[in-house]
């Protein structure tokens, strides 16, 4: 009788244990500062979220001004002319960003790319790529969303990075300009393939 009374006493304490040491690991790593999660995703992601508006955006050249109207409902992958002119990095990464979109194959449509000017006054006739890139949008960012983006990002944004804006129209990822395409895919598949939108 006495081997059975301990033996269930045993059995409670066990059970008990089994709640409340995960319980207490949860908690504690939630109070660390220096834990996290490991995540799948390649790009950094942006916390928090800057959140943008259609008017943050004007359309540099004809073609722009007329489908700005794209940005909405879509995911846009944003490139960066940070400097007065387009360098070499900078070529690349939209050549990559062109490459990406295409590699998305059945969710082609759902993704965008824009392109934002920060520095110095691009026209059409900067360079050959400008008129080449027939579905490019080239726009312009208010001195707000500039400023906002600021903040985030204290040390500036790279010549060429890229940052994927959600259709509702968040900042949420930034890449450097020397980011791996196929990892900015690999991120927008699996986007593409939770969101409910766009």
């Amino acid at each position: 009788m006495i081997d059975q009374t301990n033996k269930n006493k045993r059995t409670i304490i066990i059970v008990a244990l089994m709640t409340i040491i995960p319980f207490l690991t949860a908690w504690g790593l939630t109070k660390s500062s220096t834990f996290k999660l490991p995540s799948t995703n390649k790009g950094e992601l942006i916390v928090p979220i800057v959140t943008t508006e259609r008017s943050d955006f004007s359309g540099i050249d004809t073609f722009s001004s007329e489908n700005i109207g794209e940005l909405g409902g879509h995911w846009v992958i944003l490139n960066f002319i940070v400097d007065k002119e387009c360098n070499q990095l900078c070529l690349d990464s939209m050549h990559a960003t062109k490459q990406i979109r295409l590699m998305l194959n059945k969710d082609l449509t759902r993704v965008r790319r824009a392109l934002i000017v920060m520095g110095g006054k691009q026209k059409e006739s900067f360079s050959s790529w400008w008129k080449d890139d027939l579905r490019l949008l080239k726009l312009k960012a208010t001195a707000a969303l500039l400023a906002k983006m600021k903040i985030l990002r204290p040390e500036g944004i790279a010549n060429g990075g890229i940052i994927i804006m959600d259709p509702l129209g968040n900042l949420m990822m930034y890449y450097d300009a020397n980011y791996d395409p196929y990892a900015v895919k690999g991120d927008l598949k699996k986007l593409l393939r939770i969101s409910q939108i766009g």
